[in-house]
């Protein structure tokens, strides 16, 4: 249990936290309001500032791994679903407070689910398949989508619009990537 695993499981912890301050502030929680009755009014901000720390251990973590060799098949595997979880997460909690629609977030999950599954079969075969720069560039896009929402400026409505679109679009655009650029794996050829 190397730092950057440790720092994966950090965030896997942080979800926890995040989703019950995020959502108990809005679901009208009895339990919850009388346990954080002191900081029921900062309750977003709370957990703005959960999801923005264990979206920097996301950096963290593979700088450190990288830099030092501290790559294992543990980091392999958990670090892509410590990510998401939280931003799965997140997104479920925005579409019960009506922040993002739901079939967005539908699209989202669905993609997340297809990549998992098509990296399954492609380990089966024998075959990793990488994180493409396309899946990177959204999920910064999303994370940032994500940090916006919860934010809930008004005055920055138009660009949080238009970071889901982005998000959105780079959804779909690394799902077709990964598909296309490893379509053998469907084939059951190597």
């Amino acid at each position: 249990m190397n730092l950057p695993n440790k720092l994966t499981v950090f965030r896997m912890v942080l979800i926890f936290p995040f989703v019950i301050l995020l959502l108990g502030g809005h679901e009208g929680w009895g339990w919850f309001t009388a346990l954080f009755s002191g900081i029921s009014g900062y309750t977003d901000y709370i957990a703005l500032a959960i999801f923005v720390i264990a979206s920097l251990t996301d950096l963290l973590d593979g700088k450190i791994a990288r830099k030092y060799n501290l790559i294992t098949n543990f980091g392999k595997f958990m670090d892509p679903l410590a990510d998401k979880l939280l931003v799965c997460s997140a997104m479920i909690c925005l579409t019960a407070m009506g922040r993002i629609p739901a079939w967005i977030v539908i699209i989202i999950i669905a993609r997340e689910f297809v990549i998992s599954g098509f990296r399954l079969i492609a380990s089966d075969n024998g075959r990793v398949i990488a994180a493409s720069w396309w899946g990177k560039f959204k999920t910064t896009f999303q994370m940032v989508m994500v940090i916006l929402m919860i934010a809930n400026i008004q005055a920055l409505r138009f660009a949080t619009d238009l970071v889901m679109w982005i998000s959105l679009i780079l959804t779909v655009v690394s799902l077709l990537d990964y598909l296309i650029k490893n379509k053998e794996v469907m084939q059951g050829t190597k």
